[in-house]
């Protein structure tokens, strides 16, 4: 079987990339994203809908209305979607109603991969940054993902 220079090059660049382990020695906040867009657990769910598209996010932490910036949840567009999907109308709903409130987070201290083994034992794709409870960042699979395989960031 013959193959291309270009099948040679790439395949040389996975062994090197592998024995480099890229993402090893990498921490949360070598990628993490500052959480700039929060919500309140008794906004409507259009109102979350609304800021993610605008934000360009995929999630938001929820915040406690008393507390101010203490993270008590989150909620993600596969949230709404589900929601929409079983006919709930988004301007009723309340976004504690469909809010994850067992917030898994990490640390900005914390390796990528173990954020990574996080996302994969919960089954999730968001990862709030928490500084002892203040929230300071997000970080996602995709930043996760992009570390471990050597890739910069968008």
């Amino acid at each position: 079987m013959s193959r291309s220079p270009e099948t040679e090059r790439i395949m040389t660049e996975s062994s090197d990339q592998e024995l480099q382990s890229p993402g090893a020695a990498a921490i949360v906040a070598d990628v993490m994203r500052p959480a700039l867009t929060t919500v309140e657990q008794d906004a409507h769910v259009a109102a979350a809908a609304y800021l993610m598209k605008r934000a360009g996010a995929t999630a938001l932490v929820v915040l406690d209305d008393q507390q101010g910036q203490r993270p008590i949840g989150i909620i993600t567009e596969t949230d709404i979607v589900d929601a929409v999907a079983d006919g709930k109308d988004v301007n009723d709903v309340r976004i504690r109603d469909l809010m994850t409130s067992n917030l898994i987070f990490c640390t900005a201290a914390t390796s990528i991969r173990d954020a990574a083994k996080s996302m994969m034992t919960g089954k999730f794709r968001h990862l709030p940054v928490l500084d002892d409870t203040e929230l300071v960042g997000m970080v996602d699979i995709g930043d996760v993902s992009r570390a471990l395989l050597g890739r910069p960031t968008d």
